[in-house]
């Protein structure tokens, strides 16, 4: 299943997003209570305008991909909120129907920080009052953090909150400490998160009515799949004829985790948005799996996608090269053509996903351009 396999590489991405503190950059909203559209300040050139490389295939040298638009932006006043409300709740043991009465004080934890940052987009963060350590929308340093090391929930902490409703999506666990909440009292939804465009306007859709308020979320749904369809018509003008070939790799040096992404995990829908080919899932790979030479030899890219601190990890391009010697043999490897982003932008769905997809763009088919 798509939600299994999605699953299993979050699980894997837990090592990348624990404990870092990438702020999504505020931008002005919309008053109207709708979040607003990404936006360039007037010193970026549209992505569609770049001096583009001939051909981005025989590029030498690896690129840093940073943000140079905003995401979408949470609008100036929150929505107004219509409780109780009774939503379907995906417990691993199975669904059943939960109502929620309060939503003022809400925890919410997932691995990525999805569910957080998607309430921050809705205009509702007032409400956040524990958050996973991989949320990261504006202000929410100032949010206590109830995971420990990016899987794991503390319930103490989280009842020390007064909690009165905790929106989570099965990734953090144990499930004993989510039971231990629902025995004292607490109001727990489990919502649905695919790793995926679509995953995320589904996603914005869901928290929305689970905190009452629906049009928001079908707005913000809107605005994300509108925000990811401009970036992509973008990228279209400027992608070369023959697509690419791209693979995105999980580097944990210190932790001797290596793995390739493939179909279903989120990496072949950021590289579909990106205008290139999923050799991994081309290769048949489905979710992740360990990075063996056979498996690189297998997906012959002509670009790999890694995470910043991944790549740092292991020593940078020579030392994963030294470590997984068919690399060398890659077109990707013979050109160094890496391409490096924050551990907690690259594979992040919801309100930066059309900044993602736009600074990948920039470093892969534009690493030069200013």
């Amino acid at each position: 299943m798509k939600r299994a396999a999605a699953a299993a590489v979050a699980a894997l991405a837990a090592f990348a997003l624990s404990g870092c503190g990438a702020q999504m950059t505020p931008t002005s909203a919309e008053s109207s209570g709708t979040p607003s559209q990404p936006s360039a300040s007037a010193t970026v050139t549209p992505l569609d305008q770049l001096d583009v490389l001939a051909d981005p295939a025989t590029y030498q040298g690896p690129s840093t991909a940073t943000l140079h638009i905003d995401g979408i932006s949470a609008p100036a006043s929150g929505p107004s909120q219509e409780l109780p409300v009774t939503v379907t709740s995906h417990d691993r043991s199975g669904d059943q129907q939960i109502t929620v009465t309060d939503a003022s004080r809400v925890v919410a934890v997932d691995i990525a920080g999805s569910i957080a940052d998607t309430i921050w987009a809705l205009g509702l963060s007032d409400s956040v009052v524990g958050r996973d350590v991989a949320a990261s929308y504006p202000g929410s340093e100032d949010v206590p953090v109830v995971t420990g090391n990016g899987h794991s929930i503390n319930a103490e902490a989280v009842l020390a909150l007064k909690p009165t409703l905790v929106i989570t999506d099965g990734s953090v666990g144990p499930t004993t400490a989510i039971d231990q909440l629902r025995d004292v009292g607490v109001t727990v939804v489990y919502v649905d998160n695919v790793s995926s465009f679509d995953g995320a306007a589904q996603l914005a859709r869901d928290v929305a009515d689970v905190l009452g308020a629906p049009d928001a979320g079908e707005a913000l749904a809107r605005a994300l799949g509108q925000s990811v369809d401009q970036v992509r018509a973008q990228v279209a003008a400027i992608a070369p004829a023959k697509p690419l070939r791209m693979v995105f790799l999980y580097l944990r040096g210190s932790a001797s985790v290596y793995y390739v992404f493939g179909a279903e995990s989120g990496a072949d829908q950021l590289i579909a948005g990106l205008g290139g080919v999923d050799a991994a899932g081309e290769a048949g790979i489905k979710g992740s799996q360990p990075l063996t030479d056979e498996a690189m030899l297998a997906t012959e890219p002509d670009v790999i996608l890694v995470m910043t601190d991944g790549l740092e990890s292991v020593g940078g391009v020579d030392g994963l090269v030294a470590d997984f010697p068919a690399i060398a043999l890659t077109n990707a490897g013979k050109n160094r053509r890496v391409v490096d982003m924050a551990d907690t932008q690259i594979l992040s769905f919801g309100p930066r996903s059309a900044a993602v997809l736009d600074g990948l763009a920039r470093a892969i088919y534009a690493p030069e351009a200013k």
